[in-house]
């Protein structure tokens, strides 16, 4: 914006107001693997990832996927999960609008991901706060109701994905997935700066 200072026939002055942009944008490059979950709840992770700082969001299709999208069905749910993720940004004043993935099936995801690989698993060997993240950020395996198959978790071991607990209690896939992308903005982002 300017304010006008000085106005005659022959010349005129602005004061030009300094503006600064906050950025919201997190330190912590930080990438989701979400198993599919139903409806609402898969909004809600899409929704509070975005509002964590996350990157992208890779929705995974996996053997215990109680949702099958097939056709149209498939992309109106991308579609929709791209808005979800666009208001998510809108409330939480972002300035970048998270990439929200096309479904895919888990095994070829895991192939791809780069980064520290933490595979949430209330059995985990390790505890997340023991995990230093590397520079390329970090990717968070979160699985669908009723979790990852032994052979899924196997795949994801074999990618390199280091299975982490995040306490002594079982939680629902949206609850694990919020409190793991938490977590990781407290640890290493910045949550709490």
């Amino acid at each position: 914006s300017a304010e006008v200072v000085l106005l005659s026939r022959t010349e005129s002055h602005l004061r030009l107001a300094v503006r600064s942009v906050r950025s919201a944008e997190s330190s912590l490059p930080l990438h989701l693997g979400l198993g599919i979950s139903r409806g609402e709840r898969m909004d809600l992770v899409i929704q509070k990832a975005v509002e964590l700082g996350v990157l992208t969001i890779s929705p995974l299709v996996a053997e215990r996927t109680v949702v099958r999208l097939e056709g149209e069905r498939r992309a109106s749910r991308w579609v929709h999960w791209q808005r979800v993720a666009q208001s998510a940004c809108e409330q939480c004043h972002r300035n970048r609008i998270p990439v929200v993935a096309e479904p895919q099936d888990l095994a070829p995801w895991l192939a791809s991901a780069r980064g520290t690989r933490l595979l949430l698993d209330p059995a985990g060997r390790h505890a997340v706060r023991d995990v230093m993240p590397a520079a390329e950020g970090v990717v968070l395996l979160s699985g669908p109701e009723g979790g990852f198959s032994q052979r899924e978790r196997a795949w994801a071991e074999a990618a390199g994905f280091l299975p982490v607990r995040f306490g002594p209690r079982i939680l629902r896939a949206e609850t694990a997935a919020i409190a793991a992308l938490t977590a990781a903005q407290l640890l290493w982002g910045d949550l709490g700066a």
